[in-house]
């Protein structure tokens, strides 16, 4: 098994590039696909997620692809499912075995609802799948619990403008994830689209199509929720961490996560494309926070909570049971390891009353932090090596699905990383010179 020993500098100060925002690039390559016209993405992620969309594109262009292997990309097998489902030509779409568990009849029966030819290969409701595109679908309308995954809403916006009739999607019950959901309306109209919600919910989508656009990708904010945890965590007390490419007016959901962090002693200056982190020492007493809005950020808070001796009770994360593994469960069983004992309820929230169990989790002993094929599980707990001296990562290249360069960017800041071997690559700093073409797929 490979491990990523992380050993704490004395104080914390340094520059960051963030990586662009996958969620973002996701977006902007499953609506400049199904644009009658290429459009040009500045600033791509190179993530995983991004990737294995961008390649299986490449390979239909080349007229070179049956089967599509998705891996462990949740956001690509969603989005893509639906892509494939407008596009001429019949192909298998499957995954990792993580994927495969993961489920995705929710979305195949909206699919099939407004005139999608989709099948299960193997077990009904999950992946793999084989999908017979439809270019001419009819469209209409859909009803979905608005508790669903946003992903899978975001699939069914992505492909609305090429439907005949276009989509009216009713979401019924509290509706999760809103932000995700407003992003991918935004971005939608940045295209042509006509797009939005006419009243809370209830979201139409007219059948115009999507016109050929310039696009840069803004970095991203769910990443710099890890160095908001660095800076709260940090030894001394005049930290600070400038990041690279973030704007106070994002399309990110996640950057609420910066007023949050302002309660665990983390201020934020917008200066431009950049933002400074500093350590400010007014931290509340206790966290109370629902993040239905942002459930990618609930990792970073729950482990910088019990870092900081801070209690805490979080609702919102339902979501957690269903994403690269179960973060709920994972949480309470590597946060147990450092003697922090978390109750969950409800499958949707999680509480820590602050006590610390003695004996248990002592810093002069190096716990291994398992990580699921989970890249959040290792950025989270990098950090803890802040309090702790040190802390040993299983599985550290899972990093690699959202941000590929999130060592490389520790050791920048003063982290001593003594069993990392990078890979030769593009270097962080240089993120923001790539660009490209997306061909139109229809």
């Amino acid at each position: 098994m490979e491990q990523m020993k992380v050993i704490a500098p004395k104080e914390i100060k340094g520059e960051v590039n963030l990586p662009p925002s996958k969620s973002i690039s996701n977006r902007a390559l499953a609506i400049g696909s199904l644009t009658e016209g290429d459009s040009t993405l500045a600033n791509v992620s190179i993530c995983d997620d991004t990737k294995v969309m961008a390649m299986w594109m490449a390979k239909r262009m080349q007229k070179n692809f049956e089967t599509i292997d998705i891996g462990a990309a949740g956001t690509a097998m969603r989005f893509s499912t639906a892509m494939l489902a407008v596009l001429e030509g019949t192909q298998t779409i499957t995954g990792s075995e993580r994927m495969k568990q993961r489920p995705i009849g929710i979305l195949v029966e909206a699919l099939r609802t407004l005139g999608a030819q989709v099948e299960y290969v193997e077990k009904e409701g999950f992946p793999p799948l084989r999908i017979t595109g439809v270019p001419q679908m009819e469209g209409g309308e859909v009803e979905l619990a608005g508790n669903v995954s946003s992903q899978f809403i975001s699939a069914l916006l992505l492909i609305a403008p090429r439907l005949k009739k276009g989509l009216t999607l009713k979401l019924t019950g509290e509706v999760v994830s809103r932000p995700y959901i407003d992003m991918t309306l935004s971005m939608m109209r940045i295209f042509g689209a006509k797009a939005g919600w006419t009243d809370a919910q209830t979201i139409v989508v007219e059948p115009v199509r999507y016109q050929p656009c310039d696009f840069r990708v803004e970095s991203d904010w769910s990443a710099a929720s890890y160095w908001y945890e660095v800076v709260a965590l940090a030894p001394n007390e005049d930290a600070e961490v400038v990041l690279h490419g973030l704007f106070a007016e994002s399309l990110q959901g996640d950057s609420r996560g910066a007023k949050v962090f302002e309660r665990l002693g983390v201020s934020t200056e917008y200066r431009g494309e950049d933002v400074v982190l500093r350590k400010n020492g007014q931290c509340v007493e206790r966290l109370d926070e629902d993040f239905v809005d942002m459930p990618d950020l609930a990792q970073t808070f729950v482990v910088t909570c019990c870092m900081l001796g801070m209690p805490f009770h979080f609702t919102g994360l339902q979501s957690l049971k269903i994403k690269e593994t179960d973060r709920i469960e994972a949480l309470k069983r590597e946060l147990a390891k450092l003697g922090f004992r978390l109750e969950d309820r409800n499958d949707s929230e999680l509480i820590w009353d602050g006590v610390k169990e003695q004996g248990a989790g002592g810093e002069e002993q190096e716990e291994c932090i398992d990580t699921y094929e989970d890249h959040r599980m290792a950025m989270a707990f990098a950090p803890v090596a802040l309090k702790r001296g040190s802390i040993i990562i299983n599985n550290p290249q899972v990093v690699s699905k959202s941000y590929p360069f999130y060592w490389k960017d520790l050791k920048a800041v003063g982290f001593d990383l003594p069993t990392f071997n990078p890979q030769p690559s593009t270097p962080s700093s240089q993120l923001s010179t790539i660009s490209f073409e997306i061909p139109c797929l229809i």
